[in-house]
């Protein structure tokens, strides 16, 4: 287990093996919550572009619009994230 410092600005440095555990990188933000008296965290992921060509790819349904296009970028992506 590793050990980190609270600093007087409330600035945390998460340790080296936990940031490259998790692929964290500079800039990478998390999230965060109080579970039970415990702080909990999550990385909140971030896709280059290249790992997100594919998602969309090949499919018969026509451009339905912008938004609509977003919406299921978003839908995709938490799918990805949730392993399936």
């Amino acid at each position: 287990m590793s050990r980190a410092t609270l600093t007087s600005k409330g600035q945390l440095t998460l340790p080296k093996e936990v940031r490259q555990a998790l692929g964290l990188r500079e800039g990478d933000r998390l999230e965060v919550e109080v579970v039970e008296g415990e702080i909990r965290m999550r990385p909140i992921r971030r896709y280059r572009a290249a790992e997100l060509a594919g998602l969309l790819k090949g499919s018969p349904v026509p451009f339905a619009g912008l938004e609509a296009e977003k919406e299921a970028l978003a839908r995709a992506l938490a799918e990805r994230e949730r392993g399936g």
